[in-house]
């Protein structure tokens, strides 16, 4: 009973914390008129992938690996999958050139580059740092894209959680408030899943890809389906690109940075079913610039998919 109190806790600290964050984070940007599309890939992404942030890092200094990385794993698939599926299917979704030249070729190639840094099951504090000073470059390289369509596209329409007309000492409250409630959730939600992993037998690396990967990942599931349902298919595809990128090159690279991580429990064919997720999104968005309800509905079968395959586990 604890373990399942700690985790139904820790969902709720986790979404509430990241809604806070992304309320206060998004509204400085709407204000700064930054486009829909940038706040998608950078403040809300970034923002509600602050769950996996804490808890992977939480779970690495903890010496829980298979937690840690089977958390980024499992995100990423979930992301693609079943958010981008489901959202799809509520209804197709607009890609915009940006995503198909550079930001999603920038996610395979991450996923790439995890890849080949992972084939010893191990993260360093070089490679860590190596991913890190990649979102930084991204991050950068983002924004000043962003600057030359400013005058173009105004951020009038971000999504429910979103209001441009927060002050900052609301804005600055709600990003106090998320990231107490994150750190806080994290804890116990980690604490939780060990708790179950060890009283069940089943492994953390399991574990980590799907319950802790699921429930890190609700603000993206929550931001992207409320956007597709508002018709904002920049934010709704914007925060999964995003997101995936930041759950590599940040998370990845800060846990790495801060406690060398061990994962010897993710398999080949997990990481496999991250960069094929990865991969199949371009094709998917480049056949009429638009992400379709049965290319989303084959999503979701993709997922389900690879559920009936871990489990087993």
């Amino acid at each position: 009973m604890i373990e399942t109190i700690l985790i139904v806790v820790g969902f709720v600290l986790l979404y509430y914390g990241a809604e806070w964050l992304v309320a206060g984070g998004a509204s400085f940007a709407v204000k700064a008129g930054v486009t829909p599309l940038v706040v998608g890939l950078t403040v809300v992404a970034f923002g509600t992938s602050c769950p996996e942030l804490v808890v992977s890092i939480d779970a690495a200094i903890g010496h829980h690996g298979e937690i840690s990385i089977g958390n980024i794993v499992g995100s990423n698939i979930f992301n693609i999958a079943f958010i981008l599926g489901i959202s799809a299917v509520i209804r197709p979704l607009k890609v915009q050139m940006q995503l198909i030249r550079f930001d999603t070729p920038i996610m395979i190639a991450v996923s790439i580059l995890f890849v080949l840094f992972f084939l010893d099951k191990k993260i360093n504090r070089i490679e860590g740092l190596f991913l890190f000073i990649g979102i930084i470059a991204y991050t950068v390289t983002v924004v000043r894209m962003a600057r030359k369509e400013v005058k173009k596209n105004r951020a009038d329409g971000l999504s429910i959680e979103v209001h441009s007309e927060y002050g900052t000492v609301v804005c600055i409250f709600f990003i106090v408030a998320g990231l107490v409630a994150l750190v806080a959730g994290a804890r116990v939600f980690v604490d939780g899943s060990v708790m179950i992993a060890q009283k069940f037998g089943i492994s953390e690396a399991v574990i980590g890809l799907t319950i802790v990967a699921a429930g890190t990942s609700l603000p993206e599931l929550a931001t992207s389906v409320m956007a597709s349902i508002k018709k904002q298919a920049d934010i709704s595809i914007g925060n999964i690109v995003g997101s995936n990128i930041f759950n590599i090159l940040c998370i990845v690279g800060i846990a790495g940075m801060i406690e060398p991580i061990s994962a010897p429990g993710i398999s080949n064919s997990d990481i496999g079913v991250m960069v094929f997720t990865s991969v199949l999104l371009f094709p998917l968005m480049k056949t009429g610039f638009t992400i379709s309800r049965l290319e989303g509905a084959a999503l979701i079968i993709i997922y389900i998919g690879y559920l009936c395959y871990l489990w087993p586990k």
